[in-house]
């Protein structure tokens, strides 16, 4: 697969991508749990269908000490009993509020409510705005066709 077109190297493009990378530097540096910030970013990465986010977050989430096992069960987290409380419940809020357009009523009260039993009001913050931020990186890289497998962690700063 071949992008579309040079979106990393257009200086539009950059410009753009210095306010959307500025705003996930500060999320990374929030008092969101790394970890929940990465199992996120993995679930909504594969939910768009977005291969060069779900590589990235991968390989980021391993290099981070993140197991093998809990990466490969992203995708069944329902299933797999290795993920806790609040992880599931942030995965939930994901998977909910990446498929707002499949859900008439967006984010269910329930699946709010477990998030809110698990993280204060400044790492809501910090959950809803990561989605914000991870499902436009993905719509950037699907609508680009941007080409998965290659990325190395710590590549982009």
């Amino acid at each position: 697969m071949e992008p579309r077109l040079d979106y990393f190297g257009n200086p539009l493009a950059g410009k753009v991508l210095r306010h959307i990378n500025s705003a996930s530097k500060l999320l990374s540096d929030s008092a969101l749990p790394g970890t929940v910030q990465e199992l996120v970013k993995i679930r909504a990465s594969q939910i768009n269908g977005c291969g060069f986010c779900t590589d990235m977050h991968i390989k980021d989430a391993a290099q981070a000490g993140e197991t093998a096992q809990r990466l490969h069960l992203v995708a069944a987290w329902r299933e797999a009993e290795v993920f806790t409380e609040a992880e599931r419940a942030a995965l939930e809020l994901a998977e909910q509020g990446t498929r707002i357009a499949d859900a008439a009523g967006g984010v269910t009260d329930e699946a709010w409510a477990a998030a809110a039993k698990h993280f204060d009001e400044d790492q809501l913050v910090a959950l809803i705005s990561l989605l914000a931020v991870i499902n436009a990186y993905n719509r950037i890289n699907v609508i680009n066709q941007q080409p998965a497998g290659d990325y190395r962690p710590g590549q982009f700063g």
